[in-house]
Formats: structure tokens, C-alpha cells, sequence
């Protein structure tokens, strides 16, 4: 009896002195004591504990995201008890956070947590294709194509391999958000550049709300676009991503819907590398490109839904007193319904251009201008314009079951196993179909086979092999097995990390590089499949900002795009080693941030990569006014050395293989005063201020296709959380 009298008095104190939150998160004992006693009111969620459970998130992170809670009114009517969230998907530590979001994996019930970024850590770093290792090579301006310099980071994903070059850019099943806040979050951003003629635009609007602690929805839309500094360089990108997630205690859905829009001009690049290095146009929009007059134009389309399910069945009894099945034997089923569609479409008109420097004269010492020259060589259906249409579809279920042997921390904590069923439609104008007047459908079928397991040991390993295989149909024989180990070991609480990575894939070639029928490139080939061998091994100290990585592979029977712009097999292997470093200093507020990548490659014809690529950040960061108004100000420059880069074919939306001219040793340097004041962050930039200052004027990242010039931008991002 004493007990109990204990009992509602330190719950009586607990609702007084902590704020009343209607989303705030019980531990198994407090639970299990609220509903004996039947109390009515919540327990404010202890927002104290470290955050060593989830990587990235520290105590500044809290500081960041955190609002202050408001009084219970005492003349207010008592409340019904809710539910809090019990899913086994989320820790102790991530429930404690005020609002977080995550993703969802693609094969296996699992989610991938990240922390909500509103820091000024990034928010310099306006182009998001810059932001992972040295960044991507893109074509110029906001919104256009982009691949990752690091070879390693590139996708090889072969649905709609079109568009992968916009990555950075939509909205996919593997980078579509969920969220779980306890009030309702709003984030807004907008940057932008120049004068309207020439400005760029990035707009992004973010929306979460919960419904219950265990249910959320949020609606993501992001849209850039530039006017283009060049001549017809305008692009357009809209993003558009709606997600639903429930993650109750045994029962889980996750529903997306997803929406990208692309249309861009392509220019083509310029005519020659003089027009930027060595010659001065009062306008860049002056600078010739060797497709303007063509008119040229992508447009692509992309819808995509996808469903998920999971239900847990568990094996133990579960208790009042077990919060979460998370420490339970359970079994758990599910299934995944994913739908995708793309289509592109492709126009141009037939027209010539002049390089004022076409032929060199030994004879005179001078430069000779040619006329009559085309982008394209062939016209193959009509010789004056251009209109290819193309398109994938993807219907995909998934049944997967996942056995949990003790608890999803244990030595050995998950056990998965799933069979895949995907549908393939591939449309595209043949020759045949301009007399039929229908366009031509191939749908292939194909099913594959996959599991993993792993576990942790407490707080010190981790680790995980996974496999998937075709058995027939379809990219039959295809292959890949991998595993994973991270390895941590503490100095005074500071962690030190080793994490290992293996993969062995075999692959079959992608659809569109064995078949295509445009009017610029056709073919038809019957290529070999592809074999890839990769390690990857990494060392990370948190603590003191320090990161080396080395990946080493070795491809077989390499596909790639060479210098006429077909597809190409490389009958060999070919070695790829990598190197990787970042560090960063702190001297008081003085930041020095360095990230250095070292590439070596056996074949430069079919993989072609810069021997180092480095992007470093000077700045000084300061309270202007304590816990209000903190700004930083410096520099961010870029560089790598010169090397024969890919260039980009607009017809076929590919990087290729090139190897009349190089590019590089240009060092290309922003300036920047970034600042958060309050929940608002504020950006001005002056964006490529070395221009005519110095470096060799060449300021190109993909041959032949300039980076932007200087120009001024500004940018403010404001988050709501009411």
C-alpha cells in the first residue's frame, strides 16, 4: 500500500515539474506502472540521455531540434491514456529525440535513421551533388546532370539508366523520408542567383505531421531550375515525394508516392575550350555552343509508387511489462508492392556550327574557323528533326520474412530471407512501328532470390552477409554476395571505428545498352555479363573529425560509352584503387576542412579518373550574439588534376569516354558568410570568385561543358515546429 502511495505521488511530481508532451515516449517499467495505477497523463521524455546509439547525432543536435514544452493546465479535463510508439524499429535513444526521420530498405524490414539536418554544418555547400566525399562532375549549372568523381559512389543500378544522371536531383524509394515528429514540423528554403534572366532558383518545402506517436505523413517538394548562364542551357527539375508510415508494436506500413518532372535544354557544350580559356565574351550567354541553334530538349517523366508491409509474430509471450517485441524471439512477414515508370523524350532539329579555331595552320602559325560542322553524325529515321521517345516500367513484389532468434541486438539479430517477382516493360519506336503506327512493347520477366544475417556484439562489432541471385529468366545467372563488419573499440568513451566491406557481383547488361532505335544511335547488341570485385575499408575518429578510406576493385567484361558514344565492351579486367581522407582542424573558431581522393586506374580509355580530387574549407565560426545569432565566414575551393574527363552525349542522357582534350588543374573558390539566427539559417555566397583572377581559365569538370561563371547568390532556410 505504501508502494502505491509512493508511486502516484512521484507521478504526480513528474506531471508538475515536466512538460506535458501528448508524444512523449514511456520506458517498459513506467508503462507497466501507468496502466496498473490507470494515470492518465504522459511522462516527459528524458532528453538527456547520449546519443552514442545513433551515429551523427550528438548533444548539438539536440540543441538544434529541441522546443520547449508547455504547462498542463490543471483545470483541464483529463485525458485518455495514448499509446506511445512502441515499433522495434527505433531505439531507446532515437525515441528520445525530439523529431527524426528515416528511410526505408529496399529488400529487408529495416530503416536507415538519419538526424534532421538544420545546422550550418552543410548549408554553405547550396549544390547537393557537392556534399558526399570531393563531390560530382556536373555540367554547369543547378539542376543539370552530374556523376560522382569518386567511382565508387556511382550507381549501377540498370533500371532506366537515362536518367541516372539526375540522381542528385529525384525522388526515389531509396532516398523518400519519413519522419516521426512530436509537433508539427515545417521546413522551408529558398536560394537564388543573378539577374532574372540568367537565375538560378532551389526551393524546397517540407511537411510532417503525426497522427498518433506511432503514425506520421509528410509531403517533400523540391524544385530547381536555372535560366542558364550560357546560351540554351535552361533546366527545369521538380521533385514531389507524399509518404505515409505506421510502425506500431507488431504491425508496419510504409506507403510513398513519388513524382519527378525534367525538362532541359542542351546546349551541347562549347565549340572549343578557347571560348572559355582564351577569349572574353561581354556576356556568357555569348560563348558558342555547339547545339544551341539545334534547339535540342530532354523531357522526362517519372512516377513511382510504392507499399510495404511487415507483421510480427512473436514466439515469446508478450507481457505488460515488454514495451517493445524488439527484445523478444518474433518472426516477422511482410511484403513490398513497388510500381515505377519513366519515360523521356528527346527533340531536336538538324543545323550546323562554326569553330572559329577548327584547323590549326602550321604553315601561318594561325587558326583557320571551320563552318558546316554537326553534333550528330547520323540521322537515321528523319533527316531534318528529331523526336525519340522511350520508356520503362516496373512492377516489382516482394514476400520477405524476417526471424528475430532473441532480440534484434543480439550476436546473431535478424535472419532474412525473400523471393522477388519483377515485371519489365521496355517501349520504344522501331523502324517497324513508324508503318504500324504502334510502338513496339518488350516486357521481360524476371525472379530472383535474396537473404542476410547479421547481429551485433554490445556496443563493440557489428556485422552482416547478405546474397541475391536470379535463378532463370530474366538477367538469369546474375549474382551478388556481400559482408559487412565495423569494429569499435572507446579511449575514454571517444570511439574509434574500423568497418570492413566485400562484394562479388555478376550482372547482366543493362536493356538499353543491348537495344536501342533513335534517330541518332542504333544498336543491337548481345553483350557479356559484367563481374565486379570490391573491398572497401574504412577508419573513422568522430571526435577528432578524422575519416581514411581505401576501396579497391577489379571489373570484368566492363561496359562502358566510348568516344563515338556507343555502348563499348572492354574484353579484360580493369583495376580500380582509391584513397580517401578527411580531415578537419579547429583552432578555437578557425575550421580547416579537408577532403582529398586519390584514384588510380589500370585502363584510362575505359575508366577515366583524376589522380586527386580535393575539396577544402577555410572558415571562422563565432557567436555574434550567445545561443541567438552564430555566423561563419570563409572559403570553399575545389580542384582536381587534369585528365581526359568524360564528356556528356544529350541524345542518349550519358556521360562518355573522350580523349581529345583534358581537363582540370583549375582551382574553382567560393566565398561564403553563412549564419543561423535562431531556427532561421541564412546563406550569401559569392560563387566562383577566382574567375580572371587566376588558374588556367579552363574551369570545366566535364569536358567541354563549362562551370558556371561568377555570380552572387542568397538563401535563407526557416523550420517551423508548430
Amino acid at each position: 500500500m505504501r508502494f502505491t502511495r509512493l508511486i502516484m505521488v512521484i507521478s504526480l511530481a513528474v506531471a508538475i515539474l515536466l512538460p506535458l508532451s501528448s508524444y512523449a515516449q514511456l520506458d517498459a517499467a513506467s508503462l507497466a506502472r501507468a496502466q496498473r495505477e490507470q494515470q492518465r497523463q504522459g511522462f516527459g521524455t528524458d532528453n538527456s540521455m547520449g546519443m552514442n546509439g545513433l551515429p551523427g547525432m550528438g548533444q548539438d543536435m539536440m540543441g538544434e531540434e529541441g522546443m520547449e514544452g508547455e504547462q498542463a493546465d490543471s483545470t483541464e479535463k483529463e485525458k485518455r491514456f495514448r499509446r506511445p510508439l512502441e515499433s522495434y524499429y527505433f531505439s531507446d535513444t532515437v525515441r528520445a529525440l525530439p523529431n527524426w526521420k528515416w528511410h526505408i530498405d529496399r529488400y529487408y524490414n529495416r530503416v536507415n535513421i538519419e538526424p534532421l539536418d538544420t545546422t550550418l554544418a552543410d548549408w554553405r555547400i547550396d549544390y547537393v551533388f557537392y556534399r558526399k566525399g570531393v563531390g560530382d562532375m556536373a555540367l554547369g549549372g543547378l539542376g543539370q546532370s552530374s556523376q560522382a568523381v569518386n567511382w565508387f559512389d556511382r550507381s549501377q543500378d540498370r533500371d532506366f539508366s537515362f536518367a541516372r544522371s539526375y540522381d542528385a536531383y529525384t525522388a526515389r524509394l531509396e532516398n523518400v523520408p519519413f519522419y516521426n515528429a512530436k509537433k508539427p514540423l515545417t521546413n522551408m528554403m529558398y536560394l537564388e542567383s543573378g539577374q532574372k534572366r540568367y537565375r538560378e532558383e532551389h526551393f524546397e518545402l517540407v511537411h510532417s505531421q503525426n497522427i498518433n506517436p506511432s503514425t506520421s505523413a509528410n509531403v517533400v517538394y523540391k524544385a530547381r531550375s536555372t535560366m542558364g548562364r550560357y546560351d540554351w542551357q535552361r533546366t527545369k527539375n521538380h521533385a514531389l515525394s507524399v509518404a505515409v508510415a505506421h510502425t506500431g508494436k507488431r504491425y508496419s506500413v510504409h506507403a510513398a508516392y513519388m513524382n519527378n518532372t525534367i525538362t532541359t535544354r542542351e546546349n551541347g557544350g562549347v565549340v572549343g575550350e578557347w571560348a572559355i580559356a582564351d577569349t572574353t565574351f561581354e556576356m556568357p550567354s555569348g560563348v558558342p555552343m555547339r547545339l544551341a541553334k539545334a534547339e535540342a530538349h530532354n523531357h522526362y517523366r517519372n512516377h513511382a509508387l510504392v507499399l510495404k508491409q511487415a507483421f510480427a509474430i512473436p514466439l515469446e509471450r508478450v507481457t505488460d511489462y515488454d514495451f517493445s517485441i524488439a527484445d523478444l524471439s518474433a518472426i516477422y512477414v511482410g511484403h513490398q508492392l513497388e510500381y515505377n515508370t519513366w519515360s523521356k523524350v528527346y527533340t531536336d532539329k538538324r543545323a550546323t556550327y562554326s569553330n572559329e579555331r577548327g584547323e590549326y595552320d602550321e604553315e601561318t602559325g594561325k587558326w583557320i574557323r571551320v563552318d558546316g560542322l554537326e553534333y550528330y553524325e547520323d540521322w537515321f529515321i528523319t533527316p531534318e528533326t528529331t523526336r525519340d521517345s522511350i520508356s520503362e516500367r516496373l512492377l516489382s513484389n516482394k514476400l520477405f520474412v524476417q526471424i528475430q532468434p532473441w532480440d534484434r541486438n543480439g550476436i546473431v539479430s535478424t535472419i532474412d530471407a525473400g523471393i522477388g517477382y519483377d515485371i519489365h516493360t521496355y517501349s520504344y519506336l522501331r523502324l517497324k512501328d513508324y508503318i504500324s503506327g504502334k510502338m513496339t512493347k518488350d516486357k521481360r520477366h524476371s525472379w530472383y532470390i535474396y537473404g542476410s544475417t547479421g547481429g551485433k556484439i554490445k556496443r563493440y562489432a557489428d556485422w552482416g552477409v547478405n546474397a541475391k541471385y536470379h535463378p532463370s529468366g530474366y538477367r538469369g545467372g546474375d549474382l551478388s554476395v556481400g559482408a559487412d563488419i565495423t569494429l569499435r573499440a572507446f579511449i575514454r568513451e571517444h570511439p574509434l571505428i574500423l568497418s570492413g566491406k566485400f562484394r562479388q557481383e555478376l550482372r547482366s547488361p543493362g536493356y538499353w545498352q543491348e537495344n536501342l532505335f533513335s534517330n541518332h544511335y542504333t544498336w543491337f547488341n548481345s553483350f557479356s555479363k559484367e563481374s565486379e570485385t570490391r573491398f572497401e575499408v574504412n577508419f573513422a575518429v568522430p571526435d577528432i573529425a578524422l575519416e581514411l578510406g581505401f576501396w579497391q576493385g577489379v571489373m570484368g567484361n566492363m561496359l562502358y560509352y566510348g568516344n563515338d558514344s556507343r555502348v563499348a565492351q572492354h574484353a579484360g579486367t580493369v583495376s580500380l584503387t582509391s584513397l580517401y581522407a578527411r580531415k578537419d582542424f579547429r583552432i578555437k573558431g578557425l575550421h580547416l576542412d579537408h577532403r582529398a581522393l586519390v584514384q588510380f586506374s589500370s585502363n584510362e580509355s575505359v575508366l577515366p579518373v583524376p589522380l586527386l580530387s580535393a575539396y577544402l574549407s577555410y572558415y571562422y565560426e563565432f557567436w555574434v550574439v550567445r545561443d541567438v545569432l552564430r555566423v561563419q565566414i570563409g572559403l570553399d575551393g575545389r580542384f582536381n588534376t587534369a585528365y581526359y574527363a568524360p564528356s556528356y552525349n544529350p541524345a542518349l542522357s550519358v556521360f562518355f569516354n573522350q580523349r581529345e582534350v583534358k581537363v582540370g588543374n583549375y582551382p574553382y573558390i567560393d566565398a561564403f558568410v553563412s549564419a543561423k539566427w535562431k531556427r532561421m539559417r541564412i546563406l550569401l555566397k559569392f560563387q566562383h570568385l577566382n574567375q580572371n583572377l587566376f588558374g588556367n581559365g579552363e574551369y570545366f569538370q566535364v569536358a567541354r561543358y563549362p562551370l558556371n561563371p561568377r555570380m552572387f547568390k542568397f538563401g535563407i532556410s526557416w523550420s517551423f515546429y508548430d
